[in-house]
């Protein structure tokens, strides 16, 4: 569980706050979209969510944001710990990616840990099977590809075993194919695991069908956190200046013309239905 009390924040060199009184409560267990436009908060979100805010991040703050069953204070547990419950991945894999080879990679935060040897290698293994990297083991970070890297990245992260991956724009520098299957990874990966997983994306076409709750921030505020159809059928989704998915553009336009009056369709599935009804 992830819970944010009254939580602001703005950078040292900023006379605005980034985050202003932010109150979330994050369940265990769900796949979870983080919607807003640039510059709206989402990535000072997500770097408060890990402790790099305040601890790497210099800035003001007040409120806290606690995650876990024994609510870890994030601005006062070493990120080295933090790590253990929860695990970001940045909009550019490569920044992340330091080691010569991806094996070693994935075994470099679990040295760091203090993980057992025969443990370093059943969670390798496990990471390996569930991301589909067995290839690549041999490679350096820097001879893989845009996807290639994010999988690894993301491996890199599941062997720490968090119980909440976060990630900022993870399809950012993917092409639409490699994009598609990053985003169906992680929701295999937070089936299997029983994870929470948080993701900031723009590809709204990708990612809404597959989550359970969206988050909707703007101007460093939280304007909504529901169920997916809740969300997406409000005023907030309508009015924020975002990408909408194709399947909401032509839903909400039947519904002024008096076409539709359902709820708008979350999925193709569901639209191709909704369609055929109306003929």
């Amino acid at each position: 569980m992830i819970t944010f009390n009254n939580f602001y924040f703005r950078y040292r060199k900023n006379k605005q706050y980034q985050l202003n009184n932010i109150n979330l409560k994050i369940e265990d267990n769900k796949f979870i979209l983080l919607a807003g436009p640039t510059g709206s908060g989402k990535t000072t979100l997500i770097r408060s969510l890990n402790g790099l805010i305040p601890q790497f991040y210099a800035g003001f703050y007040r409120g806290n944001v606690k995650i876990g069953e024994n609510k870890k204070d994030t601005a006062n547990i070493p990120i080295s710990e933090l790590s253990k419950e929860i695990g970001v991945v940045f909009q550019n894999p490569e920044n992340q990616l330091i080691s010569m080879n991806v094996e070693h990679e994935l075994a470099f935060g679990m040295e760091n840990l203090g993980v057992p040897y025969e443990e370093m290698n059943r969670r390798i293994e496990e990471a390996i099977r569930i991301t589909e990297i067995q290839h690549l083991l041999d490679k350096a970070p820097f001879e893989l590809s845009g996807g290639e890297q994010q999988r690894v990245a993301i491996a890199s992260i599941l062997v720490l075993n968090p119980k909440i991956i976060v990630l900022d724009e993870p399809t950012a520098l993917l092409d639409p194919y490699m994009a598609e299957k990053i985003i169906n990874l992680l929701k295999k990966i937070q089936i299997e695991r029983n994870l929470t997983v948080i993701i900031s994306e723009h590809r709204m076409d990708l990612i809404i069908p597959l989550v359970d709750e969206i988050i909707l921030i703007d101007d460093g505020k939280i304007l909504e956190h529901g169920r997916r159809d809740e969300v997406i059928n409000g005023n907030n989704f309508e009015s924020l200046e975002i990408n909408k998915p194709v399947i909401y553009e032509i839903f909400h336009e039947l519904k002024k013309e008096g076409i539709f009056s359902e709820n708008i369709p979350s999925s193709i599935e569901n639209a191709i239905l909704y369609l055929k009804q109306l003929n």
